[in-house]
């Protein structure tokens, strides 16, 4: 059952939003505990970021927000395009502006990755909405920047030049 009451709808969306940011900092502390070498610490901020995750989805599903794979894919391509077309120019612009150049930096990387994830989930919409799968192998993420590559992976990365063997391989 979907929650309609918009005052409930506020709540939840803002309850999603802060339990998905949660699992983002969990798991990213988690990498930092790794390597300082607390490799129990860092299983204890994996594990309650999956509980995190947990209540980010249940939350998701309640607002009404998981469709059928096109549909999922649809807003994928709609947040990564004003990602793309509006929000990050933006916020690079300002950050340069400010002259805050680590906020130049990431802004920049992550423009340039979501412009690829834009179109990997056009090309895999169009394939679903024919009811069939994409055809890859692997995806390369750049650890670095997120810069993403498909089937191969560059000798450096084309954004931010971490080296080929840097890449975060999913099989």
């Amino acid at each position: 059952m979907v929650v309609k009451r918009e005052m409930t709808r506020k709540f939840l969306e803002e309850a999603f939003a802060g339990e998905s940011m949660a699992h983002m900092r969990y798991l990213i502390f988690a990498e930092q505990a790794e390597k300082e070498g607390l490799h129990n610490i860092a299983k204890l901020f994996r594990a309650i970021a999956h509980a995190e995750f947990v209540h980010a989805k249940n939350h998701f599903i309640a607002l009404g927000k998981l469709g059928k794979t096109p549909e999922n894919l649809q807003m994928c391509i709609e947040g990564e395009t004003f990602e793309v077309e509006e929000m990050y120019p933006v916020y690079k612009n300002s950050a340069e502006f400010q002259e805050e150049k680590e906020a130049v930096r990431t802004t920049h990387y992550a423009l340039e990755a979501e412009k690829i994830h834009a179109e990997l989930y056009k090309e895999a919409k169009e394939k679903a909405e024919k009811g069939e799968d994409i055809e890859i192998k692997k995806v390369y993420i750049c650890p670095v920047c997120g810069y993403t590559a498909v089937d191969e992976v560059p000798e450096y990365c084309p954004v931010c030049g971490a080296p080929r063997d840097k890449f975060v391989v999913f099989e």
